[in-house]
């Protein structure tokens, strides 16, 4: 076969050399020059910038000192026309005139002369608004230097006297301290929020690293709040009640606890149907109770003070029931419960812990001997509390449990006062099947003896939180 000729070959676009020229743009048709020096190359630049208009480095040079000894003579000449009298700066204007009138040479001054010139007696006619000024007066002026008889004001200056009004506000006492204040960086707002909307999705897998940091921080609460607890995910709730649990102190877990896992827990039981806790917002209860002291003081105490259910009350009550939990806690914890306003709610936690079967402090024995001996006397339908008549409908089927229980725990550890206390308390308040019960327990039982070691330690009881 024969070669393809060129009237054979049809092109299918136009060059791209073709397409920007007729565009309007600008290609570069020649090759770059080399780093190399070449004298031939200067020579090239300077033609190609003088057939393009511009001008070579001496030319510019002369024209520019042609320019600055052109107003240094107009300087001088203003300021000879202030020293010479009247008569002379008449003559010299007159000598002028002629001159210029004679003079055709000095009238084709250059392009570039005459925009100078003209800069400068414009600059001289311009009057300054007092705007201006101040802000030449702000920022141009020179150490020390003043106009129009205002003093200089220099950076400085500004950023000291800025400071000192964030002192003066910082001393008001209309104000909060310092430590109430929160300003956090606006990275860090956009980056905790992203956080939070990925755990309101989150259900399994690792946390965000940025998250595992936070109880490292001072301020965690705050950034905490950033995230927006309360559209986690019972599965995030969990992973965070591990991480805020196992790296902070009891004190502040306290805090964690009562922020994010006591609403979780009401939120829980109230929006679900069936009014069930989320089996991970339970397994959250139960990594709690690592931290004893934080559970009772920002969980339990403030569920009984606040409004609580009866099934709240046994759900968060079966936690403790499957959780060992130390002796010295458990005791301050019913002890402060006895000391609440009856409550059925109060009263299902008091049988759990009396349930534990610990060996509890004599002082929290009397307490719960008191507790049970203030229904004892009283109407059916009151109770007498610190002089004050609580009126209450007909003892629930959990007090009577609750008082059946401390029998055949601690039958043994009351003395032969105290249990004919009781024995009255039961038959006023005789329930017809649990109420026989108590009475033979309480009858079965035998007197105490008190030890001095165990006196002792009642007194180091009130210092286990």
């Amino acid at each position: 076969m024969g070669k393809i000729t060129d009237s054979k070959l049809k092109q299918r676009h136009n060059p791209l050399l073709k397409d920007i020229s007729t565009s309007g743009g600008n290609l570069r048709t020649t090759p770059r020059t080399s780093k190399i020096k070449n004298p031939k190359s200067k020579t090239n630049k300077s033609e190609k910038e003088q057939e393009e208009g511009y001008l070579d480095a001496v030319s510019s040079r002369k024209i520019l000192q042609l320019a600055k000894e052109q107003q240094e003579e107009l300087r001088d000449e203003e300021e000879n026309e202030e020293v010479e009298p009247p008569q002379q700066q008449r003559f010299i204007s007159t000598t002028i005139e002629s001159d210029e009138e004679e003079s055709e040479e000095e009238e084709k001054y250059s392009d570039l002369e005459d925009e100078e010139e003209e800069i400068i007696y414009d600059e001289e006619e311009i009057e300054v608004d007092e705007k201006d000024a101040e802000l030449f007066n702000k920022y141009f002026q020179n150490n020390g230097s003043s106009i129009n008889g205002e003093q200089s004001i220099n950076l400085a200056d500004k950023i000291l006297a800025k400071i000192q009004e964030k002192e003066l506000q910082t001393k008001q006492p209309t104000e909060k301290p310092q430590e109430d204040a929160v300003l956090l960086p606006p990275k860090v707002i956009m980056a905790y929020e992203k956080i939070g909307k990925i755990l309101s999705t989150y259900t399994h897998g690792k946390l965000p690293k940025l998250f595992k940091i936070l109880p490292s921080l001072k301020n965690w609460k705050d950034v905490l709040y950033v995230t927006n607890p309360a559209n986690w995910t019972p599965h995030a709730t969990y992973e965070a009640t591990k991480l805020f649990v196992s790296n902070l102190q009891s004190n502040e877990a306290q805090i964690f606890v009562e922020m994010v896992l006591l609403e979780k827990f009401r939120s829980s039981i109230e929006d679900s149907d069936d009014h069930h806790l989320n089996y991970h917002i339970y397994r959250a209860l139960k990594k709690s109770l690592y931290k004893p002291g934080a559970f009772f003081k920002g969980f339990l105490l403030p569920l009984v003070d606040g409004f609580c259910s009866v099934r709240e009350a046994t759900i968060a009550a079966s936690v403790l029931t499957k959780v060992s939990v130390p002796v010295l806690h458990s005791s301050v914890a019913l002890s402060q419960l006895l000391s609440r306003d009856f409550n059925p709610a109060t009263t299902v936690f008091i049988r759990v812990l009396i349930e534990k079967k610990y060996a509890l402090p004599y002082q929290t024995l009397d307490e719960l001997v008191f507790y049970f001996m203030r229904f004892r006397n009283v109407t059916q339908d009151s109770i007498e509390i610190d002089n004050d008549k609580i009126e209450i409908p007909q003892l629930p089927v959990v007090w009577h449990k609750a008082f059946l229980s401390f029998a055949q725990r601690y039958k043994n550890d009351i003395t032969d006062d105290q249990r004919d206390f009781l024995l009255e308390t039961v038959r006023q308040r005789f329930h017809h099947a649990i109420g026989p019960e108590i009475r033979r327990e309480l009858l079965a039982g035998k007197p105490r003896l008190v030890a001095p070691q165990q006196q002792q330690q009642d007194g180091l009881m009130i210092d286990a939180f």
